[in-house]
């Protein structure tokens, strides 16, 4: 078995280096607000309607779309967070988050349908 380090040079300093800076701040896709510690990679559209593509959010925007929309509405919005935020129940929850900690979480009511 190689060795991971020479035996002659420190370890690996330069690597120590980039470990410690800081990362670049992924943005929620639906609030727009930069994550927290917890990322949640969401389908837009659903797995089960045949979704590949993935986004970033916070667990409680996931909850705010599953809450207020069901698998067909979310496959016809798609990619299109503008159509998902022309929902009255999503604007005002995106624009009362915006204010509050990446980290924040809260009980989301049950789906309204």
């Amino acid at each position: 078995m190689g060795r991971k380090h020479s035996r002659h040079e420190p370890y690996g300093d330069e690597d120590r280096a980039a470990e410690d800076a800081p990362a670049a701040a992924t943005i929620c896709w639906l609030c727009g607000r930069p994550t927290g510690k917890t990322i949640v990679w969401h389908h837009p559209v659903p797995k089960s309607r045949g979704g590949r593509d993935v986004v970033p959010m916070h667990a409680i925007c996931q909850q705010t779309l599953t809450a207020n929309f069901t698998n067909a509405e979310l496959q016809r919005a798609g990619m299109d967070v503008e159509t998902l935020l022309a929902n009255p129940n999503v604007r005002k929850f995106v624009d009362w988050v915006a204010k509050k900690d990446p980290d924040f979480t809260a009980t989301i009511a049950k789906k309204q349908r």
